[in-house]
């Protein structure tokens, strides 16, 4: 890329001419995490602990101490996270290519079919008729499943769960190996807890999102938010995570760019 092209780029920003719109939840406490099955291991909800705040603990500076799981809060997932992905190349955060952390995204609206059924699932017929409408997918784009699931009561709407588990939206065992080959998807992103359906240890495989899409070598967004403020195509997402050694998902900052004729 040459500096004519940064250039330019960066005049469309300060112009306005780009707009940039955060997907991210805040950390805070009260946010809710993924609840898994009591007999497994548990993902540390976000602690924060004040140091000091212009007292007598440090007089002139402020911070905090803070603490969760690497599956807190809007959140990455690397391919090393699911066992099909465990043995793959560049498979955790601090090795993923840096290219990888940049690509298009394709936004589906499902809003109104999560509305009416939070277990809805995305299918292959789905997309297709949304590229009916849109256009194919493009390779290594980003597929977003919008359901204004952000948009929920935190906690107990948003993680939704019932007597036999969470509920919540999510795509079919069928569609995501189909984006993986027959459209080349750099990966999934949901508003969520999780890429998968709340209800998808019954599909087959179970959690078919992160079984394939990991073990292709591909990445998930998770917990995002303003996704209804996106294009269908057309944004520019950035997604680095922390460069945690061996990391298997990061909590980050995703922020996608879009152009500002898009009301």
């Amino acid at each position: 890329m040459s500096t004519s092209v940064l250039t330019q780029f960066m005049a469309e920003l300060l112009s306005g001419k780009i707009r940039i719109v955060d997907l991210t939840e805040t950390l805070a406490p009260e946010f809710p995490t993924i609840v898994m099955p009591p007999e497994f291991g548990q993902a540390w909800p976000f602690r924060i602990e004040e140091i000091s705040r212009y007292d007598e603990r440090g007089p002139a500076w402020y911070w905090n101490n803070f603490s969760m799981s690497e599956h807190t809060g809007t959140h990455f997932d690397a391919p090393v996270h699911w066992v099909s992905g465990k043995d793959l190349p560049d498979n955790t955060v601090d090795s993923i290519p840096l290219e990888s952390f940049i690509a298009d995204a394709c936004v589906i609206d499902c809003s109104a079919e999560c509305r009416d059924n939070p277990d809805f699932l995305l299918t292959i017929d789905f997309v297709e008729q949304w590229e009916a409408k849109h256009g194919k997918i493009p390779a290594r784009s980003w597929v977003f499943m919008r359901t204004d699931w952000s948009q929920r009561d935190k906690p107990g709407d948003y993680l939704n769960m019932q007597d036999d588990g969470a509920h919540s939206p999510g795509p079919d065992a069928q569609v995501v190996p189909w984006m993986i080959k027959e459209r080349d998807a750099h990966g999934f992103g949901t508003e969520s807890v999780g890429t998968d359906a709340g209800q998808a240890q019954h599909l087959d495989p179970p959690y078919p999102c992160h079984y394939f899409m990991h073990g292709n070598n591909r990445y998930g967004l998770q917990c995002m938010t303003n996704l209804h403020k996106l294009p269908p195509k057309g944004s520019v997402i950035f997604s680095a995570p922390l460069k945690i050694r061996s990391g298997s998902g990061s909590p980050l900052r995703v922020l996608a760019l879009v152009p500002n004729t898009v009301s």
